[in-house]
């Protein structure tokens, strides 16, 4: 399933905002790595991003955040969920985490250039 992502990255405060395109808000919030905040709407599913100090969460430069071409992946299962995100079509980070969050089996991409 593809959505837009609405994104954006604050180099004063190093934190990275992504957001799914005509979400209203999120009903929870989850940590699925350190330093990576995963909120999901009323049907579970992915609706936002935030990623504090994420420079140093992805260890790369401000500069490449900056960029508008970001895409973030879920894929998750009854176990298992897997975050992905892509700057300018290179991989920078991905992370694997038990889904303990009430996630359906889902193959979710979030791109900003839909």
């Amino acid at each position: 399933m593809k959505k837009r992502l609405i994104s954006s990255y604050d180099e004063e405060s190093d934190t990275f905002v992504g957001k799914v395109e005509g979400e209203k808000g999120y009903c929870a919030d989850y940590g699925i790595s350190e330093g990576i905040y995963l909120g999901v709407n009323n049907s579970h599913l992915p609706a936002s991003i935030i990623i504090p100090n994420a420079s140093k969460v992805f260890n790369t430069s401000k500069t490449i955040l900056e960029s508008a071409d970001v895409k973030i992946g879920i894929v998750c299962d009854e176990a298992c969920l897997t975050f992905s995100m892509c700057v300018e079509d290179l991989k920078i980070f991905s992370a694997k985490c038990r889904n303990s969050f009430g996630i359906p089996k889902i193959d979710y991409l979030m791109d900003s250039n839909i």
